[in-house]
């Protein structure tokens, strides 16, 4: 699965209208009346015998045939040369259809050729042929996500025609710090994108930062419209060179070790942009007005002061993790802002409330302020926007949820943890808001009982009540959560959701193992239910043994009593279980030795009894996951003798069965020992009762001889 990042959305955008117009182009130039060229078909099948087609996607070209009607080929609609080659192959997951091998040189025989796209295919073991740099009418160059090596070649600067470049994605772990110079001889550039090399395969990436530092008098010979170097070492100063490009719509500098100011040219430049992306920097200042039209992403830099102004058309503005201050009031009260689908101000200086005023956000989708310092109640109106995410953990808000959150049907991620919320939980969040995936509302002052309508969120894979003052018994329909059931994490809500995955940045933390994690990529296979720290009575119910796809289940902290089911031990797939620090009792099931790939147990401060079962990995943890207990064996140093096991190592794991059947005996022998020494007890130590007691036994006696006589004659 490609996991992609908040970059993706324009540039996928803008993909998708290259390839429609290609489509177009293709349509319109392709000429039935037109046959190719003799040596341009020859060069065309040279080209192909050098590759692999796993898939046979160039089955159409053959010996004799018309090249100009062969998949991906192109031809001029009065001449008949070759100008379009589109070999692109489909995104994961269908690299089955990837082109691999090699690339003949045969191509420089297309002398017309001014298209060229061989993006998303598989060219892992050559390096960015050198000879695509002598192709002189080449307009277009789309080599991105294709999996080559190496270092890119110098005499790619001799195209002087060439407008578009995508170089994105490959594996360019060698590039020296010079190997930019030949960017000087694109005159005609319009599109440059040379961003997100692939850090898991380049292996001197550390060693060789990719670097484009020119100095500071140089003024590109190129007018960009697009300019993606992320990941590129341009700084430490701000790229002075960006003040001659007059045409920006979309420029993309992230992560580019730029440690400066935003100088005023740039954000006096005559240009409108659609799309900026500055994050991953160490930027400085404050920021008061930005001229985007669609996409800021200011995140994790250090701007301080009030929150900038911005356009009335932005959809996207992600200012998280910086020092922004103020309050909300005058970006969110903006009655402009219409089309706003989605705000990341997370990990700032916010202050005050949230301000009552969504309702002109009728297109909104994600919200996250997430560690800041505001205060207040939820708005009501941010009800009715219907978001998609909903992030306010780690602020300082207070009251109970408001009616108005039935409205968020799309919901798929509330987290309102570690904050003052009261008051209990609601029930309808099980009926109205059914999208949900993941549910929080860890550290704040919930109290009632946890509404059954909770087992009613069919893709629910994460739930966090913990810290709370949540009473009363663990339902005992979890069971029917079914996300939590499932074992195959790759078709949940999150892993499918294309918009989710790329565009969004769904992260949540967790605590699990006992440590808070941030998840993000990963979250879509992460399935929790975390209940710690309330107080929780009754038994534990045997059905949450049927959550087969759960990885971690906490009730630590509780007041639950009874034996630990045994069918937990079912969970093949459990990676966390914490049942400490409650009134549990009996022995652990012996079925525990199922947990293959359980790596934090805590089962401490209970009253468990009996002998630990045999299995390498409970065996594994440390005394700290039994103290408190009354448990014997390894790892444990207290042997368990005939005298300190209370059942049968044989019923180990099934206390609660064996149990009954030893006190049904017991009780048998009790009554009888009891009636026994209750009737001849008063016989043998009182004369007149066993006088009485004979004489009543003589009487009968004669009544049924008289009896059997009678009946005789």
């Amino acid at each position: 699965m490609v996991i992609a990042t908040m970059t993706t959305v324009p540039i996928s955008l803008f993909h998708f209208l290259l390839l429609i117009a290609a489509i177009c182009f293709t349509i319109c130039y392709a000429n039935s009346n037109v046959r190719c060229i003799h040596s341009e078909r020859e060069a065309l099948l040279k080209f192909k015998n050098d590759l692999i087609d796993p898939s046979n996607s160039l089955s159409s070209w053959v010996e004799g045939g018309d090249c100009c009607k062969w998949i991906g080929v192109v031809c001029h609609n009065s001449t008949g040369h070759v100008h379009q080659l589109y070999l692109a192959a489909p995104l994961s997951p269908y690299e089955q259809s990837a082109l691999g091998g090699k690339i003949n040189p045969s191509l420089l025989e297309l002398e017309h050729l001014s298209f060229l796209d061989l993006s998303n295919n598989n060219f892992s073991s050559i390096q960015i042929p050198k000879f695509l740099g002598m192709l002189p009418n080449l307009m277009y160059l789309n080599l991105s996500f294709a999996r080559f090596q190496g270092a890119i070649p110098h005499n790619l600067g001799n195209l002087t025609k060439l407008q578009y470049l995508d170089l994105r994605c490959n594996e360019r772990g060698d590039i020296k710090a010079t190997s930019l110079q030949w960017i000087s001889g694109l005159s005609s550039l319009r599109y440059l994108d040379l961003s997100n090399a692939d850090l898991s395969k380049a292996t001197n990436w550390l060693q060789n930062m990719l670097r484009f530092q020119p100095n500071s008098s140089w003024i590109p010979p190129f007018q960009c419209r697009n300019i993606y170097l992320a990941h590129w070492h341009l700084g430490p100063k701000f790229p002075q060179w960006l003040k001659f490009q007059k045409k920006l719509s979309y420029l993309d500098i992230s992560d580019a070790g730029i440690s400066d100011f935003v100088p005023t040219w740039f954000l006096n430049l005559p240009t409108q942009f659609y799309y900026l992306n500055l994050s991953c920097n160490q930027l400085t200042g404050g920021i008061s007005y930005l001229n985007v039209t669609t996409t800021i992403d200011l995140s994790s830099n250090r701007f301080t002061g009030p929150l900038p102004r911005v356009l009335s058309t932005l959809g996207l503005l992600i200012l998280s993790n910086n020092s922004f201050s103020g309050s909300l009031f005058e970006l969110v009260c903006n009655s402009s802002l219409t089309g706003m689908s989605a705000l990341f101000i997370d990990n700032n200086l916010l202050i005050g409330e949230i301000p009552d005023c969504w309702k002109y956000w009728e297109y909104f989708a994600y919200l996250n302020l997430a560690n800041n310092n505001l205060t207040g109640k939820i708005p009501p109106s941010l009800g009715y926007t219907n978001p998609c995410l909903l992030n306010l953990r780690n602020n300082t808000m207070f009251g109970e949820l408001p009616s108005t959150l039935q409205n968020s049907s799309r919901l798929l991620m509330l987290d309102l943890s570690e904050n003052h919320f009261s008051g209990s939980v609601p029930a309808w969040i099980g009926d109205k808001l059914s999208k949900l995936v993941v549910l929080s509302l860890r550290s704040n002052n919930f109290d009632g009982h946890i509404p059954r309508k909770i087992c009613d969120l069919q893709f629910l894979q994460i739930l966090d009540l913990a810290h709370n003052n949540i009473s009363g018994v663990i339902p005992k329909c979890f069971n029917n959560l079914s996300a939590m059931v499932a074992t195959n994490k790759t078709n949940n809500k999150l892993s499918s959701s294309y918009f989710v995955d790329s565009l969004i940045y769904l992260k949540a933390l967790l605590v699990l193992k006992g440590r808070e994690d941030e998840y993000g990529t990963t979250l879509g296979l992460v399935t929790s239910m975390d209940l710690s720290a309330n107080s929780l009575t009754g038994e534990i119910p045997k059905k949450i043994g049927s959550l087969a796809g759960l990885l971690s289940l906490n009730f630590s902290g509780n007041l639950l009593t009874g034996n630990i089911p045994y069918n937990i031990g079912n969970m093949e797939l459990m990676e966390s279980l914490d049942l400490s620090m409650n009134r549990l009792n009996g022995d652990i099931p012996s079925s525990f030795s199922n947990l293959h790939f359980l790596n934090h147990f805590n089962v401490s401060y209970n009253n468990l009894t009996g002998k630990i079962p045999t299995s390498t990995q409970l065996q594994s943890f440390e005394n700290l996951s039994y103290v408190g207990n009354h448990l014997c064996g390894p790892p444990l140093t207290k042997n368990c003798t005939s005298k300190s096991i209370p059942t049968n190592a044989t019923n180990n794991g099934r206390n609660s069965e064996g149990s009954k059947v030893n006190w049904l005996y017991v009780s048998i022998v009790l009554g009888f020992v009891m009636g026994f020494w209750g009737v001849v007890a008063p016989l043998f130590f009182i004369r007149s009762w066993r006088i009485k007691y004979y004489r009543k036994l003589n009487h009968i006696y004669d009544k049924l001889y008289g009896f059997w006589a009678t009946m005789s004659m």
